[in-house]
């Protein structure tokens, strides 16, 4: 069967690391969208507080299937 996807993009944020963002991102897109099957980190910005990381955000766009 062919795979048709669809590709949205999300904005992840996490105080504690980039990848906490992706995961943040992914888990509350998975809540309502069925049958995720990838990502890629587009953008991956920072907030600076006191000369030190105080927040991310990372861009992702996301694929699921679309159902038959």
């Amino acid at each position: 069967m062919d795979h048709i996807y669809k590709k949205i993009e999300l904005v992840g944020t996490a105080p504690e690391s980039i990848e906490k963002a992706v995961e943040n991102a992914l888990a509350r897109a998975a809540k309502t969208i069925r049958h995720l099957r990838w990502f890629e980190v587009v953008e991956t910005r920072g907030h600076v507080e006191d000369g030190k990381i105080a927040h991310w955000q990372v861009t992702i766009k996301a694929g699921f299937t679309l159902d038959g």
